[in-house]
């Protein structure tokens, strides 16, 4: 796998978010648009980084969190 990856701007950046897919909140900490392919082939996808209470990071499909409520 590449070690490419640049950051995107988002407009909920350092905001407590939602993963729509497990239902976690947190605080978006980064949204990295990472290289994620296991093969030769690349595959670019936009990854959110969120931080919860725990002081760990996850992350999901940037196109999977919302503001939380």
């Amino acid at each position: 796998m590449s070690e490419c990856y640049e950051y995107v701007p988002h407009r909920l950046l350092r905001r407590r978010v939602r993963d729509i897919a497990s239902g976690t909140e947190g605080e978006l900490m980064a949204v990295i648009n990472e290289n994620v392919s296991g093969t030769g082939i690349e595959h670019w996808m936009e990854l959110a980084y969120i931080r919860v209470a725990s002081g760990r990071e996850f992350t999901t499909a940037a196109t999977n969190i919302e503001p939380a409520g």
